[in-house]
C-alpha cells in the first residue's frame, strides 16, 4: 500500500501526548514523536507540529471531520478553562498539564473498553483491548511498512461471540459483562447513538440498565463519547485526588464527595476531572 492520506489541523494550547495518553483511550501507540492507533476503521497516525496537528491515514480522505471531531480541534479550551472554579487546587492541576483535551469517541467502543478497565491498570487494559480488536476486529492495514491494526468489533460482533472465546482475551470476570452488553446494544435494549440528545441524569440511567456499568463507567461513556461536559467520573484516582486536595484534614465519604462535586466545578466538570486525574497519576 502507497504513502497515505495527509492533512494538518491548526490548533492552539493542544498537548496531543497528554491527551492521547490520560486514561480516555486505550487505542494509541506511542512511534518516535508520533502516535498510531485506530479510529472508526481508519488506520491513523498523528504528529504535533507547530500550531497544529499533523494527520495522517493509511486511505484517502475527502472530509476531515471525523477525525477533526473526535480530537475536539474546534473546542476552544480557554474558554473551558476560564468555567472553572477559582481553587489553587485546580490551576495547580491545569499549569501542570497544560494543553490537555478531551476527546470525542465512539460511543460502542468507549463502553466496551471501559467495562473492561474495571479494576485494572492502563496498561492491562491496552493489553486486553489488543488482543480483542487482533482477534476480532477487521484489519486496517497501515502505510508501507507499517504494522497492521485493527478495528474495534462491534456490539453484534461480539454479541455473537462466546462467553470462552472473550475470556481467550484476558478480560477475566469481565467477559460476561462485556458479552451481555453486547447483546442488548445489538439488540436496541440502548440506543447509544440516542444519548446526547438526552438529559444527563436519563442518559446516564439508560447506561447503567446495562451488566457491568455503574456511575463511574456511565460517567467516562457520557463524558468521553456523547459530548456531556458536566460529567464526572469518580474512581480511585479522582477519589484520592479530591480526597487529597480538597479534604486534606477530614476522611469525606462517598456521599460527601458527589455533592462535592455537584456545586463545586460547574458545566465544565467532565474537563476539571481529567485535569486532576491526569495531574494524580503523572506528578513526581
Amino acid at each position: 500500500m502507497a504513502a497515505g492520506c495527509t492533512t494538518v489541523f491548526p490548533v492552539r494550547d493542544y498537548d496531543l501526548a497528554a491527551t492521547l495518553d490520560s486514561g480516555q483511550s486505550f487505542r494509541w501507540q506511542a512511534e518516535a514523536d508520533a502516535w498510531v492507533g485506530a479510529i472508526h476503521g481508519r488506520w491513523v497516525r498523528l504528529r504535533p507540529v507547530p500550531d497544529g496537528i499533523h494527520a495522517e491515514t493509511a486511505r484517502p480522505q475527502t472530509d476531515w471531520r471525523w477525525l477533526a471531531d473526535y480530537l475536539q480541534v474546534e473546542v476552544d479550551l480557554a474558554a473551558v478553562l476560564a468555567r472553572f472554579p477559582e481553587d489553587p487546587q485546580l490551576r495547580e492541576a491545569v499549569n501542570a498539564c497544560h494543553g490537555l483535551r478531551l476527546l470525542r469517541q465512539e460511543p460502542w467502543e468507549c463502553l466496551a473498553s471501559f467495562i473492561l478497565s474495571s479494576t485494572k491498570q492502563i496498561v492491562q487494559i491496552r493489553q486486553i483491548i489488543a488482543m480483542l480488536t487482533a482477534r476480532h476486529g477487521e484489519p486496517l492495514p497501515g502505510p508501507t511498512g507499517q504494522p497492521t491494526l485493527h478495528s474495534f468489533p462491534d456490539a453484534a460482533r461480539i454479541a455473537a461471540l462466546s462467553e470462552p472465546e472473550l475470556r481467550a482475551c484476558k478480560m477475566g470476570f469481565r467477559a460476561p459483562y462485556l458479552h451481555a452488553t453486547a447483546q442488548a446494544v445489538a439488540g436496541g435494549k440502548v440506543n447509544l447513538a440516542a444519548l446526547p440528545g438526552l438529559p444527563l441524569a436519563a442518559a446516564r440511567a439508560e447506561l447503567m440498565q446495562l451488566p457491568g456499568v455503574g456511575r463511574k463507567i456511565a460517567d467516562c461513556v457520557l463524558l468521553f463519547s456523547c459530548g456531556f461536559a458536566e460529567a464526572f467520573p469518580v474512581d480511585v484516582w479522582i477519589a484520592r485526588a479530591l480526597q487529597e486536595l480538597y479534604f486534606p484534614r477530614r476522611r469525606a465519604n462517598a456521599r460527601r464527595l458527589e455533592r462535592f462535586v455537584a456545586t463545586h466545578f460547574g458545566p465544565q466538570a467532565g474537563y476539571a476531572q481529567q485535569y486532576l486525574f491526569h495531574y494524580m497519576r503523572t506528578r513526581t
